[in-house]
């Protein structure tokens, strides 16, 4: 047995290191399935073909589970430098029901936001780290023009906070504290400051949290910071979620025009928030609306809209 020094230069034993070994006992190598996948396909066509697809630092191919607001969902191979515009359009059939592509959300939970405007982006690791997003798990959630960004952010958050193990407190108080201004924003309570404080602390926690859980956790709030901002400022300072997301940010109003004072909506209103005569415009009481969209859902006219 080896030794080293002690405190005052005396030798003394070194501790003999554990045996390491794998499951069952046997030698283990540990990979994901798309990892095992494409070795098999190098050993079996060579190096050079693998390289042959795929960009100049980012060779071969990826594989990524497409869902969201898109035609066509599932898992999807492609060579590395295809853009974000040929995934949407060729391989996923476009936006459905007429909407349009608002964001492209990659990376899984610690990713960050592609908006609309770079939808000719070619996906790769430098391509994606660029605009603040990342490869990551291989997610590709697709957002149309019904998609609150602040909402999304907040989604992800959540995830994060239940996967942090908690050891170091950038991580373990940090997205916490990240989660409650997004709830606060959110149940429209945010604050003149707020955007401030978040983008602080997120800069906090991307350079002293321990691991890359929590050094990417505020991936999703910093990128629709920063293409989305002004959904951030109309959640804080004119209390309105465009989007239609944020239930305690709506009001709903009835259409006079649109109106046949069929009564359905009031007969139907729970918080009895409703009032009008038989085939005469009828009212919503905002103060006794709870926003549950009854009236909406039941309205054969489409005179109930949200403001």
């Amino acid at each position: 047995m080896t030794s080293i020094e002690g405190n005052r230069g005396e030798p003394r034993p070194r501790p003999p290191f554990p045996a390491i070994k794998g499951l069952f006992g046997k030698p283990t190598v540990l990979n994901n399935v798309e990892t095992y996948a494409n070795i098999a396909q190098i050993i079996l066509k060579g190096s050079a073909w693998y390289s042959s697809m795929g960009t100049e630092t980012s060779k071969g191919t990826k594989v990524f589970a497409l869902g969201g607001k898109i035609t066509n969902v599932g898992l999807v191979e492609i060579p590395m430098g295809t853009t974000l515009r040929e995934i949407i359009e060729e391989i996923g059939g476009g936006i459905p029901n007429g909407k349009k592509f608002k964001a492209a959300q990659t990376g899984g939970p610690s990713g960050g936001c592609i908006p609309a405007e770079h939808i000719d982006t070619p996906i790769d690791y430098d391509s994606l780290l660029a605009i603040g997003s990342m490869m990551g798990s291989g997610g590709m959630i697709i957002l149309d023009e019904d998609s609150c960004m602040v909402d999304i952010a907040k989604f992800y958050l959540e995830f994060t906070v239940d996967e942090s193990c908690g050891k170091c407190t950038p991580c373990r108080v940090g997205t916490r504290r990240l989660l409650q201004y997004l709830e606060k924003i959110t149940q429209g309570k945010g604050e003149d400051g707020d955007i401030e404080k978040i983008e602080e602390l997120s800069q906090h926690m991307q350079k002293s949290s321990l691991c890359a859980l929590g050094q990417t956790a505020p991936n999703p709030i910093l990128s629709t910071l920063k293409f989305f901002k002004q959904e951030y400022i109309d959640h804080i300072y004119h209390h309105k979620c465009t989007a239609g997301v944020c239930k305690a940010l709506l009001k709903y109003e009835i259409m006079p025009e649109k109106c046949k004072g069929c009564t359905l909506c009031a007969r139907n209103c729970p918080a009895n928030a409703i009032t009008g005569t038989v085939r005469n415009p009828h009212v919503i009481d905002t103060s006794k609306c709870i926003k549950c969209g009854v009236c909406m859902s039941n309205c054969k006219f489409g005179a109930i809209r949200t403001v």
